[in-house]
């Protein structure tokens, strides 16, 4: 959160303009889900980091939203880059994060939105068009808004890693020692689930699940789910355990005593690679 937090009226407008972007880009995507004639172009020559028509109208849709209603804030888009602007604001933009699982169909895939300064985000939205689940956080607190249910949504109480569950889009991120380091946290854990895009991190909000663990993340990956999971009780930091909004290495824990425990390993792993 920003060390100079803004006003109820403030916070209430930036509420109403992350929903209305989270609404435009539903909009704009799902004609495109589960369709034979999906554009689809791959960004790599070699490996496979697919965009679509529909990450490209998303992102268009909600640039057009923010063109008219908050038209001095700052943009990082995924695909169209960095707007400048002059309220110390920014819009952090991820049309569809889990672009891999929304061409092969899956719903794990989601429209991550976030708003705030050089210290992080303020709001953050986690949206999930197919199925009609939103995920909103605020300074107000986190909440669920869906087909059957609309509730405020708080992480999971604390219990041993041996009890946890574990989320991660390995082996598809990060280096080779990234993921030997994540596998030292899952080998202790109860449970582990593989390539849950941002769901996984709506999951960790709602109280779902307990850890996250991530690498190789854009700023327009995680911004959104820490503004979510912040607001419902959970942390989100580096490896080492500072911010994580730049992106890079993250671990996002439903409470601190499971992030300490997790972060441990994951640091004493970094030292003994460092030493190797």
């Amino acid at each position: 959160m920003s060390n100079e937090p803004f006003n109820q009226t403030d916070l209430d407008q930036l509420e109403a303009v992350a929903n209305a972007l989270a609404d435009a880009a539903r909009d704009a995507i799902l004609p495109h889900f589960r369709t034979a004639s999906l554009g689809t172009e791959n960004k790599l020559a070699h490996g496979y980091d697919p965009v679509t028509v529909a990450d490209r109208a998303a992102e268009q849709a909600m640039r057009a939203v923010l063109a008219k209603m908050r038209p001095d804030d700052a943009i990082l888009g995924e695909e169209f880059g960095k707007q400048s602007g002059t309220t110390g604001l920014t819009w952090v933009l991820d049309p569809i994060d889990g672009t891999r699982g929304f061409v092969a169909g899956t719903p794990t895939w989601g429209v991550l939105i976030a708003v705030g300064d050089d210290a992080g985000p303020q709001i953050g939205i986690i949206d999930q068009p197919y199925i009609g689940e939103r995920f909103t956080g605020t300074p107000k607190g986190a909440f669920f808004a869906g087909p059957h249910a609309r509730h405020a949504i708080q992480t999971r109480a604390p219990r041993p890693l041996a009890e946890a569950i574990v989320f991660t889009t390995f082996p598809e991120v990060g280096s080779p020692s990234d993921r030997t380091a994540f596998e030292a946290v899952a080998t202790q854990a109860q449970l582990v689930r593989y390539g849950m895009d941002c769901y996984a991190y709506a999951l960790l909000a709602a109280g779902q699940i307990d850890l996250v663990i991530e690498a190789g993340l854009n700023a327009y990956d995680i911004q959104g789910p820490i503004g979510v999971i912040q607001a419902a009780g959970g942390i989100v930091t580096d490896w080492s355990g500072k911010p994580a909004h730049n992106g890079g290495r993250a671990i996002a824990a439903a409470n601190a005593e499971i992030h300490a425990a997790a972060l441990a390993i994951l640091k004493d792993h970094a030292i003994l690679k460092d030493h190797a």
